[in-house]
């Protein structure tokens, strides 16, 4: 008879660096929370998805990729994505690189870069990747503290970037807080970072933020610069493709994606995937209406709590950073009871505060009476 092994069986086969480390948190499972919550309709704002889905030419650049791209290695290059995405910013091909979204190039960087020891400075609050990838390299992470109000701190960046780190992870926006570097805060992380770093600008959630007046071009406040560097973008959100997994990153150089080439799976962005990207890159009227309706629901969505007395943090992305004034663990709880997901904030001073993506104006409307209901039953 066999025995399966120890649990701790292969413990000591595990880096440290590994062992120490969280595991993502995607939110709660929606089949656990139906179960909870007896409820017919499950809405979930834990993962920044858009609600207003794909258009149809993207449909039909899938259906078409899967009928002839599924049995078939894709092109390991992604030619015809990375030439459509180099034609669309003008920028050559051979500078942009493609992931399985664009947090599969934050790993690849870190694979590709890091040594252990290394110093590493991002921001607080942040994405929780922009700390784990560089740690199972057994980097070291800096993390530099927003302002009081969630503005940018000159102050504190220009300190942590005068330590000499060898990688530099800066999302605008913001992802959980939404909110986005001016042109002069952009130019001043620019001017601070040493021309040794490599610098990575994460704009997962740009194409919302270009609404903004205040939102650089990262891309043109970089051409002129002599350093490596990288602005790394997705599918995922604004676009509604989540679901295919692709994001890319135009780099400073080829050499820089010449590198990741060597660290990264040859065949890690499927075809229907590139398929669905490069119909969605040539679909401009979709996602200006995807983000002129997100807008609109931002701004709402942010009156209503207000007015309820909850903080929100300014945003121009597709979520909201709301301090519920209680545990996050605790409203997120209660949240599910009504059939609700959003994702509980845990990082050290940010524990009463939760991340809600958006959703269609009804799902919203849902959400907005529900949390007022709990932030009012359980005010302290």
């Amino acid at each position: 008879m066999k025995h399966a092994a120890a649990p701790t069986a292969s413990a000591s086969l595990i880096r440290r660096e590994v062992a120490g480390l969280p595991r993502y948190d995607p939110g709660a499972d929606p089949a656990e929370v139906a179960a909870l919550s007896r409820s017919s309709r499950i809405i979930k704002l834990s993962n920044n998805e858009s609600p207003f889905g794909i258009s149809p030419a993207v449909a039909e650049a899938i259906r078409l990729g899967l009928a002839d791209g599924v049995s078939r290695y894709p092109d390991p290059t992604g030619r015809r994505l990375a030439e459509a995405i180099g034609t669309s910013l003008d920028v050559p091909a051979e500078r942009v690189v493609l992931g399985n979204g664009s947090e599969n190039i934050l790993e690849l960087l870190c694979q590709a870069v890091l040594d252990p020891g290394d110093l590493v400075v991002t921001q607080a609050p942040g994405f929780s990747l922009h700390e784990t990838f560089p740690r199972v390299m057994g980097a070291r992470v800096e993390k530099v503290p927003v302002t009081g109000e969630f503005g940018f701190d000159a102050e504190a960046w220009s300190t942590a970037l005068a330590a000499g780190p060898k990688l530099v992870f800066l999302a605008n926006p913001c992802n959980p807080t939404g909110a986005v570097l001016s042109t002069g805060q952009l130019e001043h992380v620019l001017a601070a970072t040493p021309a040794s770093a490599l610098l990575v600008l994460d704009e997962a959630y740009g194409e919302f933020a270009r609404l903004d007046p205040e939102y650089p071009d990262a891309l043109e406040a970089l051409r002129g610069q002599d350093r490596p560097w990288i602005v790394l973008r997705t599918f995922s959100k604004a676009y509604g493709l989540a679901g295919v997994r692709v994001g890319y990153g135009v780099a400073s150089d080829p050499t820089l994606v010449q590198a990741l080439d060597r660290v990264r799976t040859p065949y890690n962005v499927n075809h229907p995937a590139q398929e669905a990207a490069i119909a969605a890159l040539g679909d401009h009227a979709h996602l200006a209406d995807t983000v002129r309706r997100t807008a609109l629901e931002i701004s709402r969505v942010t009156g209503r709590l207000e007015q309820a007395g909850l903080r929100v943090v300014p945003s121009s992305t597709n979520f909201l950073f709301i301090d519920t004034g209680r545990p996050s663990d605790r409203v997120a709880h209660e949240l599910h009871r009504a059939g609700i997901i959003v994702k509980a904030w845990r990082e050290p001073g940010y524990e009463t505060y939760i991340r809600a993506s958006l959703s269609t104006p009804e799902d919203n409307d849902v959400f907005i009476r529900s949390l007022t209901a709990i932030c009012v039953k359980d005010k302290p």
